[in-house]
């Protein structure tokens, strides 16, 4: 158990450290979160308190460690359709937008930036497999990325304890997408099978992941400092089709932040491109084959 309180340089520096690699910002106020997450990890590693860590992470060879550290500190809360509003948005509104606008090529890609342990994601899936006669004959694909290993081989899996399972989702929809396996719930082969994970950095992709007709990039970019932001910003306008939808966590928005991006009209938390002389969903392109 650690009682002292760590030196305000320790914090100081892992919160630095974390931010170089991630982007994802500590306020000195929440230092004390630092401290908290890595309690087990000092614990496992018989490190006797932070300024100690910070003294073996700055030995190169123990990078490993570093990583190890640094996905502790990541904020990785998720649950099952989270913000219901935006989801009943999707789902009533901006789902049949695309579908009559990708109708000649029944395609669509969904890109889930920042996908933590797989929640998201999956309730993606479910949406459309809840509506899958309105999507025969269809090919969509579903893109989840996260910049934590250990989440990304946990959305993987698809194996959610009986708290997790329980935050977001109906009965029915447990019992109808999770089969029970001993104290946990594993996700059905069927929605696994529409969703694929990969381990990757907003700011700094290692590959290129192509264009997309919807991003789900939420609770994500209010971790970022102005900087940072708008390098993400600028990533996620590369990656989104001209007559694509953004949409931000509910506390989010693109609004004083960056001019890449307009609220659209019909659709309360989704986001178009600015492009010059457009004003809102309304006046998009014809849908294109």
């Amino acid at each position: 158990m650690i009682h002292s309180q760590p030196a305000a340089s320790a914090t100081r520096i892992l919160a630095g450290l974390l931010e170089t690699r991630t982007g994802q910002q500590i306020a000195p106020s929440r230092y004390w979160r630092i401290q908290t997450a890595l309690a087990p990890l000092l614990k496992q590693y018989a490190i006797p308190d932070l300024d100690a860590l910070v003294a073996v992470l700055s030995d190169p060879d123990n990078e490993p460690l570093l990583q190890e550290s640094l996905e502790a500190m990541l904020n990785n809360e998720s649950f099952f359709f989270r913000d219901t509003a935006l989801f009943a948005t999707l789902r009533s509104e901006a789902f049949p937008m695309l579908r009559e606008r990708r109708a000649q090529r029944k395609t669509l890609r969904v890109w889930c930036a920042g996908s933590s342990t797989g929640q998201e994601a999956y309730s993606i899936a479910m949406l459309f497999d809840t509506e899958r006669e309105k999507w025969a004959g269809w090919s969509i694909e579903i893109v989840g990325t996260d910049i934590s290993t250990s989440v990304v081989e946990r959305a993987r899996a698809g194996r959610y304890s009986q708290f997790e399972i329980q935050r977001g989702l109906s009965v029915d929809y447990m019992l109808r997408y999770f089969a029970q396996d001993g104290e946990d719930w594993v996700i059905d082969p069927a929605i696994q099978k529409m969703v694929r994970f990969e381990q990757e950095n907003i700011l700094k992709p290692r590959s290129d992941l192509g264009r997309f007709d919807i991003v789900l990039c939420r609770n994500v970019l209010m971790y970022f400092g102005p900087e940072t932001r708008a390098i993400a910003y600028a990533k996620l306008e590369r990656s989104l089709e001209d007559d694509g939808l953004l949409m931000l966590g509910a506390a989010e928005s693109v609004l004083g932040q960056t001019d890449q991006f307009s609220a659209t009209r019909e659709m309360r938390g989704l986001y178009c491109k600015a492009v010059p002389g457009r004003t809102g969903l309304s006046a998009l392109p014809a849908p294109f084959a």
